[in-house]
């Protein structure tokens, strides 16, 4: 694996789609932030129609949109003012030539859905379980949704419960030790903001909404609608990473006007794909990683550590 110059944290996980890592890159990218370190997150850009290395934000919004970059680093960059976001397929060859153009050079890099990506050194790695569903059943597809088998956890730093409290995290770490697991297990809730349309205002409850959402689960959507008090006039699905092409804008319209809704209800990635692409109200229902304190004392004597040995 080629090392870079820098630390690199990664965030990944064993699941195939759902497991909250989104998120979860975003708030430990905001805290690496706050800590005053210029942050620069590589990802691979899934379903973007564009090869090699591209720069998608060198934190001051996205520069590029979801056909070229990928949906999930056009969302990144548009949450994380002051953060980089770079997308490539081979993440140390795009870690390189982000050390030898973007000036000033980032502090630390952040691996997206890092986990499997061997090709790059990460000095601290990461991995996210979704309460729902942690160690799903313990298979490799097509029976089970891992990606990995569970032993791989003893690649990993520390495990992240996302959904879920103290306890269950504990429970979740206990459960994995006997795949190999030697780090902590931290837990991290997923709190609902604000339904907002993208005009800015407020979506008022009661409102009536059609749902639409191309994510891994959908029915997490729905059921935030429902207990923000939407009412939900119907939903739409579609493939997770789906690009919305015209046929699928047409069916949004028509389900729309047929179910005389007030306004679409989406999620945050979806709503990089949608933007100004309906002519009909389009709002959000962003979610936000709320992980308890220890993982960032935990995190910040882990980095601060490498840091002082990466600069010997």
């Amino acid at each position: 694996a080629g090392r870079l110059a820098r630390p690199v944290v990664s965030v990944g996980n064993l699941h195939w789609g759902g497991a909250g890592k989104t998120p979860m890159v975003a708030a430990v990218a905001r805290h690496l932030s706050d800590r005053g370190l210029y942050t620069a997150i590589l990802s691979r850009g899934y379903g973007r129609r564009s090869k090699g290395v591209r720069v998608v934000s060198t934190g001051e919004g996205p520069m590029l949109g979801p056909l070229v970059a990928g949906d999930e680093p056009v969302l990144l960059a548009g949450e994380l003012p002051g953060v980089a976001v770079i997308v490539g397929e081979d993440r140390y060859r795009a870690g390189l030539q982000v050390l030898e153009h973007l000036d000033p050079a980032p502090d630390v890099f952040l691996l997206d859905d890092g986990f499997s990506h061997l090709s790059l050194f990460r000095d601290i790695d990461l991995l996210v379980f979704p309460a729902a569903d942690p160690l799903a059943g313990g298979r490799l597809l097509p029976t089970g949704r891992l990606r990995e088998p569970l032993e791989s956890v003893d690649r990993a730093d520390a495990a992240i419960l996302i959904g879920a409290d103290r306890a269950a995290a504990e429970s979740l770490g206990e459960a994995l030790q006997p795949f190999g697991l030697e780090g902590p297990a931290f837990a991290c809730s997923i709190d609902t903001q604000p339904a907002q349309l993208v005009t800015g205002e407020l979506l008022q409850t009661g409102t009536r909404v059609l749902t639409v959402a191309a994510i891994a689960r959908p029915e997490r959507l729905v059921e935030a609608a429902r207990q923000a008090g939407f009412r939900i006039a119907a939903t739409l699905t579609f493939s997770d990473h789906h690009s919305y092409p015209r046929r699928s804008l047409r069916r949004i319209e028509r389900a729309f006007r047929e179910t005389a809704s007030d306004a679409v209800l989406t999620t945050s990635k979806d709503r990089v794909k949608l933007l100004g692409r309906l002519d009909l109200p389009l709002a959000e229902l962003p979610i936000r990683a709320n992980p308890e304190e220890s993982l960032w004392s935990w995190l910040d004597k882990r980095l601060d550590q490498q840091i002082v040995e990466l600069a010997e």
